[in-house]
């Protein structure tokens, strides 16, 4: 954990908010980036004066979450046929899915900002489903800007004992990724089967 915070305060260091705004813009895109310690440990930087501002980093943290979902939206869109053989959406389950984001898309795209898995694939899978753009882009702009202000903010208010936390949970953000990863994955099958039950 501390190996990898280095090389962010390196890079932070270079490169200043860019780096931050390339990080999360990647992660909210689709790819498995850690944003969610980018944004902290770049608010604990900022709550020590050393480099950013604290609104600085609010504003590049939601124009980079807002722009890598509407990213990662159209190109689920773009790719839809490719992604859905991937993951052996058959037509008839891509259109429950496309029911269920009509329903409780807005809810969906809005929460999932706060779990790390479904931050990275919430904008691609919206693009997949067919989510109304416009409801995606309210939903998805009110859910970033509720999510950096909340990281923002933890960040700086526990930013001085950063050190101290780092060094006590080592790997476990690895462990906690794969296990979401794993849970994700038994729930989109098991969502799967009970909206389809020849799955």
């Amino acid at each position: 954990m501390l190996h990898w915070l280095n090389h962010l305060e390196r890079l932070f260091a270079h490169y200043g908010l860019p780096a931050v705004f390339v990080l999360l813009l990647l992660e909210n895109t689709g790819f498995p980036l850690p944003g969610e310690t980018v944004l902290l440990y770049a608010a604990f930087l900022a709550s020590q004066h050393r480099g950013f501002h604290l609104t600085s980093l609010y504003l590049v943290g939601l124009a980079a979450c807002v722009l890598g979902d509407n990213t990662g939206y159209w190109l689920g869109r773009k790719v839809r046929g490719p992604i859905a053989r991937l993951l052996h959406l058959t037509p008839p389950r891509l259109r429950l899915a496309e029911r269920y984001f009509q329903r409780y898309g807005h809810a969906t795209i809005f929460f999932a900002r706060f779990i790390a898995v479904l931050r990275i694939i919430a904008g691609p899978a919206a693009g997949i489903n067919r989510m109304r753009w416009r409801v995606f882009l309210l939903f998805n702009a009110l859910g970033a800007a509720a999510w950096v202000a909340m990281v923002v903010t933890v960040g700086a208010l526990v930013g001085r004992n950063w050190q101290y936390w780092a060094s006590r949970l080592g790997n476990l953000d690895l462990v906690f990724l794969a296990a979401a990863f794993v849970v994700i994955y038994w729930l989109f099958h098991r969502l799967l089967r009970t909206l389809d039950p020849q799955a």
